[in-house]
């Protein structure tokens, strides 16, 4: 019975770290951008590259990763996925000049595609107990929403030697993944035994969420008006409409659309998704405001987020005691309100210094907030979800947590964008105006997520 305690907390710590490594370089790119910038000869295009390029095939394969765990193993899609993480993080951080390094990010996103969802999936996987499951998925949930804020951190002390180090840091993570994953991992049966893959619905929703991620990441730059933005738009639309076509046709299909009859996986995603905005767009403006208005360097920057880091931490594991004394629903109700009000607080941001009362305070209500709509999303999402299925399940929430972000924050900057340029105040005023919109318009999303909480089911596996 011990040996099966310590095999499990194994499985949970390598599950986490790598869902920490891989939300973490998401983020940790941002504060080395202007060296790499100069050390390469990067172009403003390219630059804005090196993000999106691990976004776009980050989420465009996420879906195809996450089947292939269950139908291949998730132990072999998780040390292949490690393997490719590891090795383009190596050819990154070795880079010589501009293509070597989008290339490197490309590829690194797709190693993170098979990561993400069979990290979450080795945990649902091997936890057959209620309470067992949902104390390692706190962990996952604690690791994924510190990674965020904690790459701004990693990023400006990695920046402040070489932004070199920004990619080489995951080189021995990787190693060390991969060592203890061949002798913590037993091979397992996948469940599903087939002599032939979904070959079509895997590239039509593929290629859908590629187009989908591509034409937001162009927002920024054309607008939403812009044909490479509508085009990509379109695309992704239809040939989501195909894949689901695909999928009722299909004898073998990538995703059993019979998922998707749970009410609380419907919702889960969605709230996910709501989710996906509110935790990602606020961390980008604060690092704005506090390096451009406050004149912070990135590095004193990532150490003024780090109170918002902690309490969202800590408000991840106390809403797992909090999930079965009060309910889900309850909870994901106060924690999207006490976010909103704080995002409202964000909203009112000053043009000159300040910290404590116009920073430090609101991120505090909003990290609180947010650490308690996490946990019981993400049970709703996977929960009641056959265990042979559990790769589909945790990359449908992965998706729609990286889809809302990305939707959300193209959206945002856009707005921001937009409000800056027709501001009559002129410099950090006109910068600031378009903040403060855009914190106001998150508040929104978020009393839309309390709203749509009021929707969710009771899950009996979570609370008992």
């Amino acid at each position: 019975m011990a040996k099966r305690g310590v095999a499990l907390a194994a499985i949970t710590a390598m599950a986490c770290v790598a869902q920490f490594m891989v939300v973490l370089d998401s983020s940790i790119v941002n504060v080395a951008l202007p060296s790499m910038k100069s050390g390469l000869g990067l172009s403003t295009s390219a630059q804005q590259w090196v993000v999106n390029g691990y976004l776009v095939t980050f989420g465009g394969l996420l879906l195809c990763a996450s089947r292939a765990g269950d139908l291949f193993g998730r132990r072999r899609v998780f040390q292949i996925g490690l393997a490719v993480f590891s090795v383009a993080s190596l050819a990154g951080g070795l880079a010589q000049d501009g293509w070597m390094l989008l290339a490197a990010r490309v590829v690194q996103g797709a190693g993170a595609a098979a990561l993400a969802p069979s990290s979450l999936s080795l945990i649902t996987a091997s936890h057959s107990g209620p309470s067992r499951r949902r104390r390692a998925m706190t962990w996952w949930g604690v690791a994924a929403s510190s990674a965020g804020a904690a790459g701004i951190v990693v990023g400006g002390l990695l920046a402040s030697v070489s932004w070199r180090w920004v990619m080489l840091v995951n080189v021995p993570i990787g190693v060390g993944l991969l060592i203890a994953g061949r002798v913590c991992l037993a091979p397992a049966e996948t469940g599903h035994r087939r002599s032939s893959v979904d070959v079509p619905g895997a590239i039509a929703v593929t290629l859908s969420a590629a187009a989908i991620v591509y034409g937001v990441s162009a927002v920024p730059d054309g607008g939403w008006g812009a044909p490479r933005v509508v085009v990509a738009l379109i695309a992704g639309v239809v040939l989501l409409a195909a894949f689901v076509a695909i999928e009722r046709r299909s004898a073998e299909p990538l995703i059993p659309l019979a998922i998707f009859s749970g009410a609380a996986v419907r919702m889960g995603n969605i709230l996910t998704l709501c989710l996906g905005v509110v935790l990602t767009a606020p961390l980008f403006f604060l690092s704005l405001y506090l390096q451009q208005v406050e004149g912070l360097s990135a590095l004193r920057t990532g150490l003024s987020l780090l109170p918002m880091v902690a309490v969202i931490s800590v408000g991840v594991l106390l809403s797992q005691r909090l999930i079965p004394a009060i309910g889900a629903r309850r909870l994901l109700v106060v924690g999207a309100v006490a976010a909103a009000l704080g995002l409202a607080w964000l909203g009112q941001l000053p043009v000159h210094h300040g910290y404590v009362t116009p920073v430090l305070l609101p991120t505090l209500v909003v990290g609180a907030g947010t650490s308690l709509t996490m946990m019981p999303a993400i049970v709703a999402a996977t929960g009641g979800v056959d265990p042979r299925d559990a790769g589909i399940a945790s990359g449908l929430l992965n998706m729609c947590r990286q889809l809302g972000a990305a939707l959300g924050l193209a959206a945002l900057v856009t707005v921001a964008a937009t409000v800056t340029d027709r501001s009559g105040s002129g410099g950090n005023a006109a910068v600031v105006d378009g903040y403060r919109i855009a914190f106001d318009a998150l508040a929104v999303v978020s009393l839309i997520t309390a709203a749509l909480a009021l929707l969710l089911k009771p899950v009996r596996e979570e609370v008992r």
